[in-house]
């Protein structure tokens, strides 16, 4: 029995896995091997979350954003976006579209603000979409770093999961990636604030930056694991060319493109295999690497697809890498060619289903939605 068999076995009989074990995971390379990684990915899937994608209509709302990252489309210094701001009217006339849909569950994103004025809106729009789907709509929120007193209140608006990437555990690597006012502990301290206010509480991070090793991937899954989280949004670092990243890295080979989305999917299924019932998006990045990429992340191990509900008016400007696929496809269509794609691949949309992380409400003793 080869090491991948011997660490395979073990993860499917309930073990836990070493750093190096999962880093022999992540360094698979043979097709034989990697078959059997996301054939124990979706094997365990199966058994926790089932054979189900949940659908989160994303709304992007603006890309105004006070933050500078360097590797993302609409930082505040990047002067060749055209910049967007959604009324309240239409960020409401999106979410009672992904409800009229069938959709389950809703993600209000956005580039980062802080402001009273920006804070009083999402609250007031979280307040109209609860009470015009008679609170069945879920509701997710997307809009980075906040005080707790701002999360509390949009909790009481009516959201209930909260997605706050942290891209990377690597103090090195996140200061390399950020100016020297975003804090690597800032980030942390927000999770922490959105656990203690009762969100079902996701965060994720990029595969393939630059410096990044197996070992640093490896510990990030294992920070997943030790602060409990309930879901995970991730994805591969694709450049845009207006960042300082993208200025260093030019656009993607097509080898570089396969390397990537492999590294993407190794992750979804040792994320899968190490939190069994948790929830995990495959990435619309997925699909910028390979038309069938979200496809390919749901077999081996996601459970989660974010389809784009903003008006393909907007969607252009809201471009973090280069080559976002879907930015000129309406909404209508995007469903039916997604749902179709899905069933293609012998699953089922949890269509009309919150499709809550099985992992929240076991660790809180509650019934999922």
């Amino acid at each position: 029995m080869s090491k991948i068999d011997t660490i395979l076995k073990r993860a499917r009989a309930g073990e836990e896995l070493s750093v190096e074990d999962l880093v022999a995971l992540l360094s698979i390379t043979e097709a034989d091997e990697l078959q059997m990684l996301f054939d124990c990915a979706y094997f365990l899937k199966e058994q926790y979350v089932g054979k189900i994608a949940y659908f989160r209509g994303i709304i992007e709302c603006s890309n105004l954003c006070i933050k500078d990252c360097y590797y993302c489309g609409i930082r505040k210094s990047n002067t060749s976006v055209e910049r967007f701001q959604m009324d309240e009217d239409e960020i409401f006339t999106e979410a009672v579209w992904a409800y009229e849909a069938d959709y389950g569950s809703c993600v209000i994103q956005s580039g980062e603000r802080q402001d009273e004025e920006y804070i009083l809106m999402i609250e007031r729009v979280v307040t109209r979409i609860k009470k015009a789907t008679d609170g069945k709509l879920g509701i997710t929120l997307s809009l980075g770093e906040q005080t707790e007193e701002t999360y509390a209140r949009w909790r009481q608006a009516g959201a209930h999961r909260y997605l706050l990437r942290i891209e990377t555990t690597n103090p090195e690597i996140y200061a390399k990636i950020h100016p020297a006012d975003h804090l690597l502990e800032e980030r942390k301290a927000c999770l922490a604030r959105l656990r203690r206010t009762g969100y079902q509480v996701g965060t994720g991070v990029m595969m393939g930056l630059p410096g990044q090793t197996m070992e640093d991937l490896a510990n990030d899954i294992l920070f997943l694991k030790q602060i409990d989280i309930d879901m995970v949004g991730m994805g591969p670092y694709i450049p845009h060319s207006d960042t300082p990243m993208g200025k260093e890295i030019p656009s993607y080979t097509d080898e570089q493109k396969k390397d990537a989305l492999q590294l993407g999917l190794k992750m979804i299924a040792v994320t899968r295999i190490v939190m069994k019932d948790i929830n995990i998006a495959a990435a619309t990045a997925l699909q910028a690497l390979e038309y069938t990429g979200r496809e390919q992340g749901l077999r081996c191990g996601a459970n989660v697809i974010m389809p784009n509900v903003t008006e393909t008016d907007f969607r252009p400007k809201y471009q973090l890498y280069d080559n976002k696929p879907c930015t000129d496809e309406n909404s209508s269509l995007c469903r039916g060619c997604l749902s179709g794609r899905i069933k293609g691949i012998g699953e089922t949309v949890g269509f009309g289903e919150w499709g809550d992380s099985p992992h929240f409400h076991s660790r809180n003793g509650t019934e999922a939605t």
